[in-house]
C-alpha cells in the first residue's frame, strides 16, 4: 500500500476530485479525514471508504476560516498525533470578467480558492515541522498559466496557488516537507457540470468544453486522484516545488475560442 498507516487531510472531500482522491488514498492504506463545507456529502464519503474496509472520519470545514482550519488540524492532531498528507482540493469557481465583476464575487473567490488553501497549509505546518516531515498537495488549474477570458478570478486565485507552492516548498524543504502542485483542466465534475447548465445550451457547452481537449475527453476525478497519490506517496520523495499539468493536451492547443 502507497499510504499505509498515513494520516491525511482531503479538503472538498464531499465530491468530485475530493471525493475520488479520498476513496483512493484509503484504499492504498491512508487513514482519511474528509473535510467539505457540505458535512454530509463528507459523511457520504466515509461512508463509502467504510463499506470497503477503509478508515475515515468527516469533519465539516469552511476552509476559508482560518480558524476552523487550526480547529480541524487540532482535531487531527489530538486523534492521531500527526498529520502526514494535506491535499487541498476545496475551491469554488466563477465566471466574471474583470470589468463585470463585483467586489463580493471577487472577496469570496480569493477567500476560499487563496487564503483558504493558505490558512489550511498553515495550520497542518506546526505538526508536520515538529515531525520533519509532510506532504502538501495544491490543487491550481491550467487557468492559472495561461489565464482565462471570462473567469478574471478564478485565474488570479489560482495563478496564486502556483506561485504560493514553490515558494512554500523551498520554505518547508529543510523541514523535509514536500509541497507540489497540480494544474488539471476541464474535470467531469459536478462543478463542471454546472457551469454547463448556467449556458444556453448546455450539452453544446459541453461538446464545445471537449473539443479544447487533444484527447478527446473531459478527465475524470479519477485521473486527477491518480496523480495527486503519486505526489503524495513516497515514489515521488525527490519532488517538490513542482506544477504538474493534467489536461489531455489543452495547454499547448490553446483552442479556446472554439
Amino acid at each position: 500500500m502507497r499510504l499505509k498507516d498515513k494520516i491525511a487531510i482531503v479538503t472538498g472531500a464531499g465530491g468530485g476530485i475530493g471525493r475520488s482522491s479520498a476513496l483512493l488514498f484509503a484504499q492504498e492504506g491512508a487513514q482519511v479525514i474528509a473535510t467539505d463545507l457540505r458535512c454530509n456529502a463528507a459523511e457520504e464519503t466515509v461512508r463509502i471508504i467504510t463499506s470497503a474496509g477503509g478508515r475515515s472520519l468527516a469533519i465539516p470545514l469552511d476552509i476559508s476560516s482560518s480558524a476552523e482550519a487550526i480547529n480541524v488540524t487540532r482535531q487531527v492532531e489530538d486523534r492521531f498525533g500527526r498529520i502526514d498528507i494535506l491535499y487541498n482540493n476545496a475551491a469554488i469557481t466563477s465566471f466574471s470578467s474583470v470589468v463585470d465583476i463585483t467586489d463580493g464575487e471577487l472577496d469570496r473567490v480569493l477567500a476560499v480558492n487563496t487564503k483558504g488553501l493558505f490558512y489550511c497549509c498553515r495550520a497542518v505546518l506546526p505538526s508536520m515541522i515538529t515531525h520533519k516531515s509532510g506532504v502538501i498537495v495544491n490543487n491550481a488549474s491550467i487557468t492559472g498559466i495561461v489565464g482565462a477570458p471570462g473567469m478574471a478570478a478564478y485565474a488570479a486565485s489560482k495563478g496564486a496557488v502556483i506561485s504560493f507552492t514553490r515558494t512554500l516548498a523551498l520554505e518547508q524543504a529543510e523541514n523535509g516537507i514536500r509541497v507540489n502542485c497540480i494544474c488539471p483542466a476541464s474535470i467531469d465534475t459536478p462543478m463542471l457540470q454546472a457551469s454547463f447548465h448556467g449556458t444556453p445550451d448546455p450539452e453544446q457547452a459541453r461538446i464545445n468544453n471537449i473539443k479544447r481537449h487533444p484527447l478527446g475527453r473531459l478527465g475524470t476525478p479519477e485521473d486527477v486522484a491518480k496523480l495527486a497519490l503519486f505526489l503524495a506517496s513516497d515514489e515521488s520523495s525527490f519532488i517538490t516545488g513542482g506544477t504538474y499539468v493534467i489536461d489531455g493536451g489543452a495547454l499547448i492547443a490553446r483552442r479556446w475560442r472554439d
